[in-house]
């Protein structure tokens, strides 16, 4: 496939090395394309060095403080003498990111993939313009594809004092000590997921809303439970403020945070802004491509990432459009298929439908496919049917509280048509992010509530109300599966040639 000595430098060149952008690159370099990758910053992108990865990092530290505090209740003492270092863990969660950029940089080199250092912008046709970070020459190289693959960035709302006063998401990652007292302004989930994380360590966090609670646009069951969870652990949630109006700063370093309802928050140590993120376009001269752009900057592309510029693709964050990062990687991979895997993959293309999503809040959530509003919107609601569960996990058991004082694990399956597909499962409680996965697959393959109850309890475990939800095995009995595995019927065998 490769233009060596051709007309073109590369036969692909991508302009970002995130996840969605690498992952391209090395799957058109193992069908013989010669790759180029250009990037200004640390190889990884927002999810390993300011997302994903340090965020499950810290995390995890936040559920073992929950996991200290609970001890007490499975006969263990000593909760007063454990001490958490944040120090500790910053500078190995900062050892671990940049041995993760090391593998992506070794990764490249391994897979073939040249790496370009330096900002890019479009030249004009199939042309892109580097500029070396550290003041040396531009350069101009040309590829017969080009791939935008440049992420976003965080912003800042207006108002005085906010943007010299108040840190980024970004910047959640390079404070040094633990705060005292922290102010989240935002109602997406990397605003839930940074309140809990620093709630559970030991700040006093208020979470601050422009409207009635976060994650509106979750299932309601999500956004309600999740809601009186953070209460109950101690989060203050400012409601209907309208946004931060003004921040200001005494001497002495501590902030004071005026929201637009005339609330005032005093004695704040950080301020972190997750109020959202836009796409990192700015640099790129768009234009000069003419490269059709939405409202909001973000890239505007077809199924199959193509721009509206002959030859320039994007994906990922840039676009708007489902802004995970697997979802980055399959579109990345499945481009590079359709443009140099020949013609078995001349249609190649994910699909932005049914995609499973985890918000790592306290409790995490776990969530795929319409809510319950969407779902009656789409097909009415005498068409719809909604299975619910809600209940105290075994882990907590064992407490000796009011069972109204135990955390709550709620669930919602909701199913549409006479067959009852499977068009939305929810689930917030411990241990939701890690069942979702398969799930996941069964929704993709056209599961059915039958489907679900054919499928035998694994117990006790949360999971298993999923597969029991009431009425069980009463559904019409017909399945989603292209081998129906209701009624007793025996497993799908491969197609494999048997030896006699």
């Amino acid at each position: 496939m490769s233009t060596e000595g051709g007309e073109y430098d590369f036969d692909y060149l991508v302009i970002g090395a995130g996840s969605g952008g690498i992952a391209s690159a090395r799957r058109a370099a193992t069908y013989g394309a010669k790759v180029g990758v250009v990037e200004k910053a640390r190889l990884g992108g927002t999810c390993v060095n300011v997302g994903c990865v340090p965020k499950k990092v810290m995390w995890n530290a936040a559920s073992i403080a929950e996991t200290v505090h609970d001890m007490k209740h499975y006969g263990f003492s000593g909760e007063g003498g454990v001490e958490f270092d944040w120090s500790e863990i910053k500078k190995s969660r900062d050892a671990y990111i940049l041995r993760l950029n090391g593998i992506y940089e070794r990764n490249m080199a391994n897979s073939g993939v040249e790496s370009i250092l330096g900002t890019a912008s479009l030249a004009g046709g199939n042309s892109v313009k580097v500029v070396p970070d550290d003041g040396g020459e531009e350069k101009i190289f040309t590829a017969k594809n080009i791939l935008i693959a440049v992420g976003g960035y965080p912003t800042f709302p207006d108002g005085e004092g906010i943007r010299e006063n108040s840190m980024s998401s970004d910047g959640f990652f390079e404070m040094e000590t633990l705060p005292k007292k922290a102010v989240v302004v935002g109602a997406g989930y990397i605003a839930v997921e940074l309140a809990g994380v620093l709630q559970a360590l030991g700040t006093d966090v208020s979470l601050v809303v422009r409207k009635e609670k976060a994650l509106r646009e979750f299932d309601e069951m999500l956004a309600d439970t999740l809601d009186a969870e953070m209460q109950r652990q101690g989060i203050h949630i400012c409601r209907n403020t309208e946004g931060v109006k003004s921040i200001a700063k005494d001497d002495g370093g501590l902030k004071t945070v005026t929201l637009n309802n005339g609330e005032v928050i005093d004695g704040v140590d950080v301020v972190i802004m997750a109020t959202g993120r836009g796409p990192l376009v700015d640099p790129l001269n768009l234009p000069a491509a003419n490269v059709s752009q939405k409202e909001s900057g973000h890239i505007i592309t077809d199924e199959y990432s193509q721009t509206s510029a002959n030859g320039i693709f994007a994906l990922g964050d840039v676009c708007g459009n489902v802004e995970l990062t697997p979802m980055a990687i399959a579109a990345g991979r499945r481009l590079s298929d359709r443009l140099f895997g020949g013609p078995e993959y001349k249609d190649a293309k994910v699909s932005y439908d049914n995609v499973p999503t985890v918000v790592f809040s306290h409790p995490p959530i776990g969530t795929i496919g319409l809510t319950e509003a969407q779902a009656i919107g789409k097909y009415g609601e005498d068409n719809v049917k909604i299975y619910r569960s809600k209940f105290a996990n075994l882990y907590y058991g064992p407490w000796q509280v009011d069972p109204d004082d135990k955390p709550k694990t709620a669930m919602k399956l909701i199913c549409a048509g006479d067959e009852e597909l499977v068009v939305g499962l929810h689930v917030i409680g411990m241990g939701s992010d890690e069942m979702l996965q398969g799930f996941g697959i069964a929704m993709k393959m056209g599961a059915t509530k039958a489907d679900f109850d054919s499928c035998i309890a694994i117990h006790p475990t949360a999971s298993e109300e999923f597969v029991t939800m009431f009425p069980w095995g009463l559904s019409k009995q017909e399945s989603g599966a292209l081998n129906s595995p209701l009624n007793g019927a025996a497993p799908t065998e491969p197609k494999v040639a048997v030896k006699n």
